[in-house]
């Protein structure tokens, strides 16, 4: 058994007639068509005439059907009984086989609860716009590599590339961009950690643009398929879930706290070697191993400590 996908559509880009050609002798047709058949039915013309002036007006009817117009980025997809026939893509206004799919309706079902919404779409005149359109997806809860639950978001920029696989390779391109925008953030927040990776590693707070474009290839891969170009993907939320952001954020305190102790006693062990140093270069004062002791846990207490330093006055002698 075959279970390999079918092949993916590919966009031909086609010209039709230009309608102000047609507009005219369209327009002609109404009036000469009624004038014909109310002259049969008086007796003026024979009865010849008046089925010429019927299909005069038939053809009429028929033939203003095969007028559309195209704006700028506007596409409109031509299929002739079920076969693709290709799309044209150049705006204005245009007459095309009157009997080409006029519009495809579809049900699209949302639920709230209990209650269930059909909602009825449909494609008028089988046009795709080829503008540039932003995807701002909600905030979802994922966990992150390290197993920590996190909410995120991100927004996508998009625009539809074939207008062939958009229609025909998938149900609805614009739900299936959705959904798929949907699966590549929850599969990125699943991937990284959100903060305190391991040595070199990259995080989602981090590592902004290797996750951004990590993000933007998943969603080129995954939308591919419907004909979609993917122009910018970015997450616009990060934050670890409600129920654990407090201790994550005492956690980070912490970690600011050590830092800011670790880098106050390098500062403090570079003063103390300083002094020590320039008081036996300038031979101020001669300290045995003893008093240079004293002296280096006085000068850590006061450099180090987070109150002011109390000054005390010695009279005697460090040896009683």
């Amino acid at each position: 058994m075959n279970t390999g996908l079918r092949p993916a559509s590919k966009e031909v880009e086609v010209s039709v007639q230009s309608g102000w050609l047609l507009l005219l002798p369209v327009l002609l047709s109404y009036p000469l068509g009624i004038a014909l058949i109310i002259a049969a039915a008086n007796g003026d013309v024979s009865s010849a005439s008046g089925f010429l002036g019927g299909a005069l007006l038939v053809l009429a009817v028929v033939g203003s059907v095969g007028f559309f117009t195209l704006q700028p980025n506007e596409s409109r997809v031509l299929v002739l009984f079920g076969d693709y026939k290709g799309t044209v893509r150049k705006e204005g206004f245009h007459w095309g086989n009157p009997f080409y799919s006029g519009g495809v309706s579809k049900a699209s079902i949302s639920t709230e609860g209990e209650r269930i919404t059909v909602q009825a779409k449909r494609n008028p005149r089988m046009k795709v716009s080829l503008r540039a359109r932003n995807l701002n997806g909600e905030r979802l809860k994922v966990n992150d590599k390290n197993g920590n639950p996190i909410e995120i978001a991100a927004v996508v920029v998009w625009r539809v590339q074939d207008t062939a696989q958009a229609m025909f390779d998938v149900d609805d391109y614009e739900d299936y961009v959705s959904v798929q925008a949907e699966s590549a953030v929850r599969h990125l927040g699943s991937q990284y950690a959100y903060d305190h990776g391991e040595a070199h590693e990259v995080t989602l707070r981090s590592g902004t643009e290797e996750v951004t474009a990590a993000l933007q290839a998943e969603l080129q891969e995954r939308l591919a398929r419907a004909g979609v170009v993917v122009e910018e993907a970015r997450l616009t939320h990060l934050a670890y879930a409600p129920e654990i952001a407090q201790t994550m954020l005492r956690r980070q305190q912490a970690d600011a706290v050590l830092a800011a102790r670790q880098k106050i006693v390098q500062g403090a062990v570079g003063m103390v070697e300083m002094a020590l140093s320039e008081l036996a270069k300038r031979g101020v004062v001669e300290l045995d191993p003893e008093r240079k002791a004293a002296m280096v846990s006085n000068l850590m207490v006061v450099l180090c400590g987070e109150s002011d330093a109390k000054p005390v006055i010695n009279a005697g002698t460090l040896y009683g």
